[in-house]
Order: structure tokens, then sequence, then C-alpha cells
């Protein structure tokens, strides 16, 4: 994989509108500008509509997207906060004392007649069950993650054989509060992984399936947190994951290069700094190590991010859920 800069600003202004309590309607504008290009790279209108009842949430239209879903980084990229901001479908999300879950489709390319590409649809869930106590000094829960993307449809031109990925991911996150002014909590994650290739025989990879393990260990501090990772694939491949965990060369990398049997060791330094209420700049410094290849690579993201909702009027004072 070749390495490569991304540099530039997002913009998503929405009006809101409650008709009743528990449905809010977003309507809006996202403007994407990378720094170095005198052309906006995207300008895309936006629309939201999320009905809330007690602790579920049904979503349509822009879903939450990216970080919102809450996968571990092997099945959904980081970098898509920046390289697929806006996803279009819908979604189902439950968060209970103990269930936490997001089921989403994502309808990433819409075919037409005699178009000359596919219909692309990506969707997934992730869940977690929290099987400890309130009152228990260490927290533990056992996760479940779910990826599926295909590429398919009968109306194009292309006549290109369908292609249906999987993956899955589950394991256990342990979590021991320290309550100390400088340690804050220990966190400990063990995730099995595994990738399935369900083309009915009509396979573009080199594998159709795969397994892997990763492992993570993260110290909570006052001043950042820093986790260390290892991760061990046998021909693993997610086509929404991150690009250094895969077996397959991305598309910035060598073309046809494969890895089968992938070893790296990463550490990862995370620091949130808030500017203000509805603003913060986060800071990654991420040293990664390929054992294979002997090789020490490095990324390196300042973020600066800002949300905030000011109030127009209220129509009838009417109470409002679902923020």
């Amino acid at each position: 994989m070749q390495g490569y800069t991304l540099f530039g600003t997002q913009l998503n202004p929405q009006l809101v509108y409650y008709p009743i309590k528990d449905l809010r309607l977003e309507a809006g504008v996202f403007l994407w500008k990378d720094f170095g290009n005198p052309q906006l790279k995207q300008v895309r209108p936006t629309f939201r509509a999320t009905w809330t009842k007690g602790n579920q949430q049904f979503i349509f239209g822009n879903i939450r997207p990216h970080l919102n879903h809450n996968y571990i980084e092997p099945l959904f990229d980081f970098e898509r906060v920046m390289l697929k901001p806006l996803e279009e479908g819908l979604q189902y999300r439950l968060n209970s004392k103990r269930v936490s879950l997001d089921a989403w489709v994502d309808w990433l390319r819409q075919e037409y007649p005699g178009v000359a590409y596919q219909e692309q649809i990506a969707g997934g869930l992730t869940s977690s069950f929290r099987i400890t106590s309130d009152q228990s000094p260490v927290q533990v829960s056992i996760p479940f993650e779910f990826t599926a993307r295909h590429a398919g449809g009968q109306i194009d031109t292309l006549h290109a054989p369908i292609q249906t990925l999987f993956n899955y991911a589950s394991g256990v996150v342990a979590r021991l509060p320290l309550n100390g002014r400088v340690m804050h909590a220990v966190r400990l994650n063990a995730y099995g992984l595994l990738f399935d290739d369900h083309s009915m025989g009509n396979y573009r990879l080199p594998f159709q399936n795969g397994n892997a393990f990763y492992l993570n260990g993260t110290l909570e501090t006052r001043y950042a947190d820093l986790m260390l990772s290892y991760w061990q694939g046998h021909q693993f491949y997610a086509p929404l994951g991150g690009k250094y965990y895969q077996s397959v060369a991305a598309r910035e990398g060598t073309p046809g290069y494969t890895d089968p049997n992938r070893k790296l060791l990463m550490v990862r330094l995370l620091r949130d700094f808030r500017v203000a209420d509805a603003a913060a700049v986060t800071v990654r410094v991420e040293p990664v190590y390929d054992f294979n290849r002997k090789l020490l690579d490095f990324s390196f993201g300042v973020y600066f991010n800002f949300r905030q909702e000011w109030l127009l009027g209220n129509v009838g004072q009417r109470v409002r859920v679902g923020h």
C-alpha cells in the first residue's frame, strides 16, 4: 500500500424540524473541499428522518454513518469518516441497559437500465451484550459484528459476475476502571474474525475465505489513550475494513499483491482536545510494524470537529426527542 494524504474540509449545514415530538426531520447540503483543489469534490443534498421510540430509533435517508456503527477497524475503516462521509439507506438502533444494536443498509450505487456498472449495496450490524452487573469491578461484554457488500444487478450492460462478501467478528471486551487522577481505566479486547466470499462460484478475489485474530490493550489516562494492538490474519479480506489489515492489496497498493499470512503490531496514541462544548480537536499517531516485510510505517492525523444546533423557533412549544 502506497502512502497518501487527506487534507481538506467537509461541511453539512442542516435545518431540523419536529412535526411531532418523536419524529425528527433534517435537510441540508453536504460540501466537500480538498485543499490544493480549487473545485468542490462533492456537493450533495442530505435528508434524514429519525423516529425515536423509547430506547429505539428508526432512521431513513442519510443514516448515522461510519464511527456511529462502532465497528472494529479491520471491519470498518476509520478513514471512511473522510472518504465515505455519507451513507444512504435504512438504520435501526437499540440502546438498552445491557444491549446495544445497530443494523443498517447503505445503498452505495443505484443501477439504471443500460448503464455500464453494477449496483452496489453494503450493510451489516454491530451489537454488544453486557454480561456483568453495574456493581461489578470489571465491565465485561460480548460483541458481535457483521458486514456484507454486494455488487450485482440485472439491467446493466456490464454482465459481470455477482460478488457478495461477508465478514464476521466476535470476542470479548473488558474494562477495569482505575479511578486515578492520571490513570482512568484499562481496556482489553480480543476478537476472532472471518471472511467468506459468497459469489456463487464467480470469484474475483484470490481467496474465498479467511480468518484473523485481533487483540487490543488500551490504557486510558488523563492526557491521552495509549493502545497496543496485534493483528494476525490468514487470507483475510474485508472490503469495508482498514487497508492495513487486508491480505489483498488496496486500490492505493500494488495491483495483484497478496499477503496470505499478515502479522502487524500497532501502537496508537489518541487524544481529544476540547475547544468548546461544540468543538474538539482529535489527534491520532499510529506507528505500524509489519513482521513479514520487517517494515515500520506510520500514520498521523489531526481532525477538527464542530457540531452545534441553534433553536430558530419552537412552534407550539413541542417537546423534542431523538437528537
